[in-house]
C-alpha cells in the first residue's frame, strides 16, 4: 500500500467509494468522472503504480482484473463493454495504481460518430 495513493486509501476504505464488488485481490467501484452511463474501475489491493512495473509474477492479475470486469460486466447484463488500461501519464493515466476502465451502458464505436 502506498501512503499517498487515491486507490489505496479507498481499498483501505479510508475515503469513501461506490464499491460494487470486493475480492481478495481486487476491489471495483464507480468511476467518480464517468465517461459513459456505465463506468466503473477494477483495482488490485496490492500498489502497482501502472503496467510498465507489472513484473512477470504478477501478470496474473491483469488476466484476473479482466475476469473481474467480464464477471461485472455479465452481473449487470451489459451488452458490450470497453477496457482499457491507461499506462502513463501521456496516455491518460491520472492515477499512478494500475486499474482497468470498464466501460458501457451505450454504442462503444471506433471512429466515433
Amino acid at each position: 500500500m502506498s501512503e499517498d495513493c487515491i486507490f489505496c486509501e479507498i481499498v483501505a476504505k479510508k475515503i469513501p467509494s461506490k464499491i460494487i464488488l470486493e475480492e481478495k485481490n481486487f476491489v471495483a467501484f464507480q468511476d467518480v468522472n464517468p465517461q459513459a452511463p456505465v463506468h466503473f474501475l477494477v483495482v488490485p489491493r496490492v500498489h502497482i503504480e501502472s503496467i510498465d512495473a507489472v513484473k512477470d509474477n504478477e501478470l496474473i492479475l491483469i488476466g484476473q482484473m479482466v475476469k473481474v470486469a467480464k464477471q461485472l460486466a455479465h452481473e449487470i447484463k451489459l451488452k458490450g463493454y470497453r477496457l482499457v488500461f491507461n499506462n502513463g501519464r501521456e496516455a491518460g493515466q491520472s492515477v499512478f495504481h494500475i486499474h482497468l476502465h470498464v466501460l458501457g451502458g451505450r454504442p462503444m464505436l471506433w471512429p466515433p460518430g
